[in-house]
């Protein structure tokens, strides 16, 4: 068992965040548990001397840094950055309006920029940390009516992925976790843009499909392998999180790289080196 470690993790007062939270104090970690609107009565009050809640809006970045300043004044030191928080938005891509698409991002992935940067220079200081992003399944492709959250998580991967490059120079972790289906208040908690008439076949032939039925998974099942990714001594860039998203992970992969073997001539025709044009006076 690891030595005890500080967590600092956003949207903890319910869903996987609060899973994620719960499986730290359980073990004997100490958490700092943010959210819109967070108390200690959302936890186990045996762990209330490990257990620091902060009300945070994690697109105000001034706030955000107050609350990774209070969080490292409180426990000493950060160990575990760990960006849960998140909102989703359902609706064609023609049916957003400016307003509803750039509140996508500001949450996806304006609040986990925000959380990074102001994590960064207390983890570059202590030569090590793990900075964890909470992507989605929306991540490995866009779907009808996902194509903004879809946008957000694509986002956020491509600037973790720099931000895994630039940070593993200091000692810093990160890792970009993918989960698939779990009983949170996810989907009940979205928002939806006003329909378009001609998406109307579509939209019904989406609803029959959801009306199928899905089995989620518990969100303790995702905690614990949260768990044994901390704990690695050398933990991936990405991690998928359940049977469902793993083989989707490869499908879509695979049909990529089929289309893309398709088209090789094309793509390889599109390159030919040349000398750096003359100047133009």
């Amino acid at each position: 068992m690891p030595a005890p470690r500080t967590w600092f993790i956003t949207g903890a007062s319910r869903g996987l965040g609060h899973a994620f939270a719960v499986a730290a104090l359980e073990r004997g970690d100490q958490v700092v548990a943010a959210a819109r609107s967070v108390t200690q009565d959302h936890f186990d009050q045996r762990h209330s001397d490990r257990l620091l809640t902060l009300n945070l809006n994690v697109t105000d970045r001034p706030a955000v840094l107050a609350a990774i300043s209070t969080a490292v004044e409180h426990f000493g030191r950060l160990d575990i950055v760990l960006n849960n928080a998140g909102t989703m938005s359902s609706g064609m891509v023609e049916e957003f309006t400016e307003a509803e698409a750039r509140a996508q991002m500001e949450v996806n992935l304006f609040g986990a920029l925000w959380v990074s940067q102001a994590a960064l220079p207390h983890l570059r200081d202590q030569k090590g940390g793990h900075i964890v992003q909470i992507s989605s399944i929306a991540a490995l492709g866009g779907f009808p009516t996902t194509g903004m959250y879809s946008a957000s998580k694509f986002a956020l991967e491509g600037m973790t992925e720099a931000l895994a490059m630039e940070a593993a120079a200091f000692g810093v972790k990160v890792t970009i976790v993918q989960p698939g289906g779990y009983w949170t208040d996810l989907y009940a908690s979205m928002t939806s843009t006003s329909p378009l008439e001609p998406y109307g076949p579509l939209r019904e032939e989406i609803t029959r499909q959801w009306a199928e039925g899905s089995v989620d998974s518990s969100p303790e099942a995702a905690a614990a392998a949260m768990l044994k990714l901390v704990d690695s001594k050398n933990p991936p860039l990405r991690l998928l999180l359940g049977s469902m998203v793993y083989d989707l992970a490869f499908d879509i992969s695979c049909r990529r790289m089929a289309v893309w073997e398709g088209w090789e001539q094309v793509s390889r025709a599109a390159e030919r080196p040349v000398p750096a044009p003359a100047q133009i006076a």
